[in-house]
């Protein structure tokens, strides 16, 4: 049995907002260049909590590419996978390539906007308190990290 990681690339998105355009042109991109990569966010939703296969992606060694839309701070499954993102970055070193696809990344800095109006609905709840300030952490280091700003790109296969 070897030691090689299976993916090479993870990719993680909100389905909704990406994952007929950008996302899977991006995807395919990848794939066409010879990159092993797996397709997270919430398209894979299973419930609440992230299915085993995505975990262990999460943490094999690589490039994780995050792509930051308006309404992804909706899904608590995309924000579960950053915090694992950013804790696989901290303690395994691996690169994290932030793309902030029709959203400012100032707007996922401060939280405002879509982005903050997406955290009242979460915190609306007691038992989540914990859980949101991590993500609200994690949303602040993660755009402190720069990366990628695609605003008014016309979608298409990428070359």
């Amino acid at each position: 049995m070897s030691n090689e990681p299976k993916f090479q690339v993870f990719l993680s998105f909100k389905g909704k907002d990406t994952g007929n355009t950008f996302a899977d042109h991006l995807y395919e991109a990848l794939l066409g260049a010879g990159f092993a990569t797996l397709r997270g966010g919430d398209e894979n939703e299973g419930g609440e909590e992230i299915k085993l296969e995505l975990q262990k992606g999460i943490k094999e060694p690589g490039v994780t590419v995050r792509i930051f839309s308006n309404d992804y701070v909706s899904s608590s499954l995309c924000l579960d996978e950053l915090v694992i993102i950013l804790d696989c970055k901290r303690i395994a070193k691996r690169a994290v390539l932030p793309i902030f696809y029709h959203v400012d990344p100032s707007d996922v800095r401060k939280q405002k906007g879509k982005i903050g109006e997406a955290f009242d609905r979460h915190e609306s709840g007691n038992e989540w308190k914990t859980r949101v300030r991590k993500w609200r952490e994690a949303l602040k280091e993660v755009a402190d990290l720069g990366g990628m700003v695609l605003q008014n790109q016309a979608d298409g296969p990428l070359k």
